[in-house]
């Protein structure tokens, strides 16, 4: 008997290798997925201008990477004495106008200068809902990716067109193609639900930027197709696989799509190098009760024999921090 529906994912085109450049963004399902590919010491860059969720943000983000676009103070606004911008996350956020620019221009000539290396880009989509600035926050007709906790008075919220959508990233992946030929493209819509649209309101939302993105793919062959959302929302449906407000995936959800990702993207040698460099994460961050003993000094002495092969075998991995750490007196 089974218990779960039957997903097949075609095999990727292009595998991704261990040294490929990732850059990743969009919704905070990238966290997850950028999480891992860290620990197991990828070369990724994650969410440079904070999370974003709607596809107009998500593209007019890497068109500033593209540009290395000056913000400047006219691009700010100040709510109870912090300078805010409606194009990043809060995390760029500062009590001065100089100190937000500061942090947005290091993160948005940064971000360009690893897309323009990049070997792969993967976007998260999270909801096909903007929202747009009225009179009273300034500007009328602003789109925004992040409401920053105005006044509600202050924004229309409106659900984007599919032919908005697709028309937005035609001319995107055109401008990214010139400006790294060799850079692929991997969409994904996120599994978490927008509950607060309203549970109607999120599968239109999730409807649109699923046909958008099939649209996009369709048409060129340096974009694949992800489905984390299908993963979670019909193989995974059952409620054990959602954290306590039932909305965001578990530990386990996210595991498992991660599992898939790598079967889809990665090769046989790729998965089997990140097995070994698992093997290496899960020893470092063991916790020890007696770390004097001759037991564990030959513990990590094995690892530290670990770690030297690696560094032979793959020169451009950094492993300096678990080498010094397997390599100290206990």
């Amino acid at each position: 008997m089974n218990f779960t529906l039957p997903l097949t994912i075609p095999a990727a085109g292009t595998a991704i290798r261990h040294q490929d450049k990732i850059l990743l963004t969009g919704s905070c399902f990238t966290e997850h997925m950028s999480s891992r590919m860290e620990q197991l010491r990828m070369d990724v860059l994650a969410n440079p201008s904070g999370i974003l969720f709607n596809p107009e943000s998500v593209a007019d983000s890497l068109n500033a990477y593209i540009d290395n676009r000056a913000y400047t103070t006219g691009d700010l606004f100040c709510l109870q004495e912090i300078w805010n911008c409606w194009d990043f996350h809060s995390d760029f956020s500062a009590t001065s106008s100089a100190a937000a620019l500061d942090l947005i221009h290091s993160a948005v000539s940064g971000a360009g200068a690893f897309l323009a290396g990049a070997d792969w880009l993967i976007v998260t989509l999270g909801s096909a809902f903007q929202y747009f600035t009225t009179a009273l926050a300034g500007e009328a007709g602003r789109g925004v990716a992040n409401c920053h906790r105005a006044p509600g008075q202050w924004f229309e919220k409106r659900l984007l067109p599919v032919a908005t959508i697709v028309d937005t990233w035609r001319q995107l992946i055109g401008r990214l193609q010139t400006y790294n030929p060799k850079l692929k493209i991997i969409f994904t819509i996120s599994p978490v639900r927008h509950v607060r649209d309203g549970v109607v309101d999120n599968n239109r939302s999730k409807a649109r930027l699923i046909e958008a993105v099939h649209t996009l793919v369709a048409t060129y062959d340096h974009c694949s197709y992800f489905p984390a959302y299908e993963i979670v929302i019909d193989i995974l449906r059952d409620h054990r696989f959602y954290d306590v407000d039932m909305i965001h995936p578990n530990y386990a959800a996210t595991q498992y799509v991660w599992e898939r990702f790598a079967d889809t993207y990665f090769t046989a040698d790729t998965r089997k190098l990140l097995g070994r460099i698992q093997d290496i994460q899960t020893a470092w961050h063991h916790k020890v009760r007696f770390p004097d003993t001759e037991a564990h000094c030959r513990f990590k002495a094995s690892y530290r024999e670990k770690l030297l092969q690696l560094k032979e075998q793959y020169p451009y991995l950094d492993l300096e921090e678990a080498l010094a750490y397997f390599s100290s007196a206990s």
